[in-house]
């Protein structure tokens, strides 16, 4: 008869996400992961692996709620130029909230271990690939609503956009983030709205 684990996973999981999105890989030990979460060593071993195999679990779950936000916010009915602009505006709110200055672990994980680490480097690219064809496919609605300049193609203009949004997460942890936030997404809509 196996035996019935002595912690709930999902949140032992969702502590070491909490815990590897704020200190990073490197400056979280396995003492850490133990003390924070209140789960013996041998136990976290046996049902996660290696501390490398938890932080990729942890950045998985992350990347999968992070996207399946971003999917549903740039799929909603209507102006595909307004659902950008609504994504561009709730990355701003959120760097400027109170998270704010731990960042997105996505791009945290890329700054980090990339692209040394390959594991991490899926996990990343897999990420960007969501965001970038879910920007993809909001533009192409815009295009269709006759939104974008004339000779836009809605391809590039994802890709542009998905850099911004990622510097906007690396900017974010700056002093001076909030003028800069602001100013990059009036820039970026400037390029995205029909004269």
């Amino acid at each position: 008869m196996s035996r019935v684990k002595e912690f709930d996973v999902d949140e032992a999981c969702d502590a070491a996400l909490a815990l590897f999105r704020r200190q990073g890989y490197e400056a979280t030990s396995v003492s850490d992961l133990v003390t924070h979460l209140g789960v013996a060593k041998a136990s976290l071993y046996a049902t996660f692996g290696t501390k490398h195999d938890f932080y990729v679990t942890a950045l998985k779950r992350y990347a999968e709620r992070t996207d399946t936000r971003v999917l549903a916010e740039l799929s909603k009915p209507g102006s595909g130029v307004a659902a950008v602009r609504r994504l561009l505006d709730g990355y701003v709110a959120d760097i400027l909230g109170e998270d704010g200055p731990i960042g997105c672990f996505v791009v945290n994980a890329a700054i980090e271990l990339l692209p040394r680490d390959p594991a991490v480097a899926r996990i990343v690219e897999r990420s960007w690939d969501t965001l970038e064809v879910a920007l993809t496919m909001a533009l192409e609605r815009a295009k269709a609503q006759d939104e974008l300049p004339a000779g836009s193609d809605p391809a590039t203009l994802a890709r542009f956009l998905l850099t911004v949004l990622q510097g906007l997460r690396v900017l974010g942890k700056g002093t001076d983030a909030a003028s800069r936030l602001h100013a990059a997404v009036s820039q970026a809509m400037r390029v995205l709205i029909r004269d």
